[in-house]
């Protein structure tokens, strides 16, 4: 084959090549600097100078009001000792045998007795917030204002923020607590099952999770969801969506909207220390929020949770306070008490097995007795129906009737006394959370990965305290009463729709007929600074006025001494609720859990709204939520977040003292402008009865149902527009789901 180009040829032609392609090169750099150039002209000369709007408001001083029209002088501290009133027979018995059998023995009314009060001016209030102080600052006096100028406004600002902050923490941290035992079970850390899948799939549907998913992956999905709850730092609650449309817009145009449960409680902590937001309205906006990531977070959360891992309540007897019928002289008697039901579900499991059983024989105990105090009482009643002994202010007569082997502790609502109480008993006293122990106790691991043996554990100390029952001091007054609990939102449902039509429509119909007139929440703590009657009176008296009452925390134990949790109390009522809780085989007074369920609450005044006929907001129904005592600052954040919720809030006379007009007006008048809720405050029975009644005719005046309606004939046509309008209820919309037996296991 002849080539046809020589050495030389093939060079120069390379070499040409060579220099075409730097030539090229260059030309498409210098053709794209061009473009360049040309590109940033062009963007100058169209383009539009956009003006940023940055916000600039100067805050102006406000003037005092010059009128509150709230009951009593909320801005003045009441002069008065602090009382014990034994009010509670129960209580009386086992006090006067205790001080007489053991005088020099220290008990909380024996404390109260010879404690004085810190004297402070009638107008003052304490700032302890810097090294400068503590100040005591006296409204419209400038030489009182603090040693660095605050004065009464926001001091008494930082002061009630800071108990909604606190009161927050503990039901988050009792959330966290539930959601790192159900991401153990998610991820088989744990073994336990969960008891109501039902509940598990509209909980995961409400976080927006595919629910085509394997049950396994929906756990972990729902986990997740939780802990990124808690932690988030931006955004919003996806549960705040759960709320009527109207009031998160409300939210929405106020900016209190939660972001993050802890980011919400850490903001609130830094805005209320020393030197930072000095502005009341803004720090008292930011303690809305706060309060709103605990009733539509932590406490949703908690709600929720303690439903799919132990079953959603419906309604069961039982008995609540201390008798016979409920601490069984021959078997060992261990009481739970504080807040959380797990180890109560777990004391329960264990006190049945055969090891257990055999060696409560060998003392000579016939088996083991479970009961609840408390919180953990109140959340083992509604789904177990085991007895509750009573309230915070039971827990030293409850060892005391020297029938009790074992308290276990699981968190909250400890009086430290019971320790000295104990050591005058056989009572051991056994701590199960790291986070809240007590000198002089034994404490007892919660093993997440033997959880039974640690239950069992507990209950072989008991059983061997069992031997050292001194029957001379056993001293049980035959007082418990018989209750019926268990009345969760999706039990109200089926009670009210039945079995396949579960709704609230009922309820609707007879609020909007008037034979219900309104609807009363009571809840709240106990102590010795109220009689015990008030409550009691407020509640006979809004029922005989055919108001529906509601109840939580340690209100819905004293309640049910009094007898009034149990279908008999019918003949209490007015003739319009008495028909309406006859015809369904309800008490006027329906039991809905503990002091985290006031997040059923929230739900079921939204599913009133959802289910037509009683506005569009929280706001318009014809209810009052009423809180005669307190003790737990949880309690200010359950306040705060009702009433940012379009609810009124009627506290007792110890509502948290504030010392400025400002901030009370704040609370009790211009909050109720933003979401239509707000504070008030009584003392008596009476004072509560007129400002519940007051408020619901207000509502059902401005709903057009404060007189009856003329009876109206429907035509085919009406009937077909009332059945285009049908409301489908959460509960229905996951068609094709198992009903599940909540309490099976």
């Amino acid at each position: 084959m002849v080539n046809k180009f020589s050495e030389e040829k093939l060079k120069e032609i390379f070499l040409n090549l060579k220099i075409g392609i730097k030539a090229l090169k260059t030309g498409m750099e210098f053709l794209e600097s061009g473009v360049k150039k040309l590109e940033k002209k062009v963007l100058e000369l169209t383009k539009e100078v956009k003006k940023v709007e940055i916000k600039v408001e100067k805050i102006e001083k406000e003037k005092e009001p010059e009128k509150i029209e709230i009951l009593g002088k909320i801005y003045k501290r009441p002069l008065k000792e602090i009382t014990f009133e034994l009010s509670n027979k129960t209580l009386e018995k086992i006090y006067e045998k205790i001080h007489k059998e053991k005088p020099d023995l220290y008990t909380i009314p024996k404390r109260i007795e010879k404690r004085k009060l810190t004297k402070i001016e009638e107008e003052g209030i304490l700032c302890t917030l810097c090294n400068l102080g503590p100040c005591e600052i006296i409204e419209d006096k400038e030489e009182l204002k603090g040693i660095c100028g605050l004065d009464a406004s926001v001091v008494s600002a930082k002061n009630f923020a800071r108990l909604v902050g606190e009161g927050t923490s503990l039901n988050l941290e009792h959330a966290r607590k539930i959601a790192e035992i159900f991401k153990g079970i998610a991820t088989e850390e744990i073994p336990l099952q969960i008891r109501d899948k039902r509940k598990l799939k509209l909980f995961a549907h409400s976080l927006g999770i595919n629910l085509e998913l394997p049950e396994e992956k929906i756990l972990d999905e729902v986990a997740k969801k939780i802990f990124q709850m808690f932690s988030q730092q931006e955004g919003e609650l996806i549960l705040i969506q759960r709320a009527p449309q109207n009031l998160v817009e409300k939210w929405k145009k106020y900016k209190v909207i939660p972001r993050g449960i802890e980011r919400e409680i850490l903001e609130l902590i830094y805005r209320t220390s020393m030197g930072v937001d000095h502005y009341y309205k803004n720090i008292l906006l930011s303690a809305v929020r706060c309060s709103l990531s605990d009733g539509w977070g932590s406490s949703l959360i908690a709600t929720e949770l303690q439903d799919i891992l132990f079953g959603t309540p419906k309604p069961v007897k039982s008995f609540v306070n201390i008798g016979e019928k409920v601490i069984f002289k021959d078997r060992v008697n261990v009481v739970v008490h504080g807040q959380d039901p797990m180890m109560a579900d777990l004391l329960r499991k264990a006190s049945l097995d055969s090891e257990i059983v055999e060696l409560a024989n060998k003392v000579g105990a016939k088996g083991i007795n479970i009961l609840g105090l408390c919180g953990t009482g109140n959340e083992i009643l509604m789904r177990k129906g085991i007895p509750a002994l009573g309230t915070f202010i039971h827990q030293e007569a409850v060892i005391a009737t020297g029938a009790i082997e074992a308290i276990v502790l699981d968190g909250e609502c400890v009086a430290p006394n019971i320790v000295q109480i104990a050591n005058q008993f056989h009572t051991a006293i056994i701590t199960t959370n790291p986070l809240s122990l007590i000198e002089g106790t034994i404490y007892v691991e919660f093993n997440k990965n033997y959880p039974l043996e640690s239950a069992k554990e507990i209950l072989k100390i008991a059983i061997s305290k069992y031997k050292e029952r001194k029957i001379s001091e056993i001293n049980i007054p035959d007082e418990a009463v018989e209750i019926v609990s268990g009345f969760s939102l999706e039990a109200l449902m089926y009670i009210m729709g039945g079995r396949f039509r579960a709704s609230l429509e009922l309820l609707n119909e007879n609020l909007i007929n008037g034979k219900i007139l309104g609807i009363a929440v009571i809840t709240g703590g106990d102590h010795s600074g109220m009689k015990e009657n008030v409550e009691i009176e407020l509640t006979k008296e809004l029922i005989a006025n055919n108001v529906l009452v509601l109840t939580t925390g340690c209100s819905a134990i004293k309640l049910g001494m009094a007898g009034l949790l149990i279908q008999e109390a019918a003949k209490l009522a007015g003739e319009g609720l008495r028909e309406v809780i006859e015809g369904i085989g309800c008490p006027p007074v329906l039991h809905m859990g503990s002091f985290v369920d006031n997040s059923r609450i929230l739900l079921t005044l939204t599913e009133i709204i959802n289910t037509g006929g009683l506005g569009k907001d929280i706001c318009d129904l014809p209810i009052v939520v009423c809180i005669p005592q307190w003790i737990s600052k949880k309690v200010i954040s359950i306040g705060m977040y009702f009433s940012a919720s379009g609810i009124q809030v009627v506290f007792g006379s110890d509502f948290p003292f504030i010392g400025s007009k400002k901030t009370t007006y704040f609370l009790f008048n211009e909050i109720e402008k933003y979401f239509g809720g707000a504070f008030r405050v009584a003392s008596e029975a009476s004072d509560f009865v007129s400002m519940v009644i007051d408020r619901i005719w207000q509502k059902r005046k401005e709903l057009g149902i404060d007189k009856p309606k003329p009876r109206i004939l429907y035509d085919m046509a009406m009937r077909r527009a009332l059945d285009e309008k049908i409301y489908i209820p959460s509960i229905h919309k996951l068609g094709g789901l198992k009903r599940n037996d909540n309490n099976k296991n």
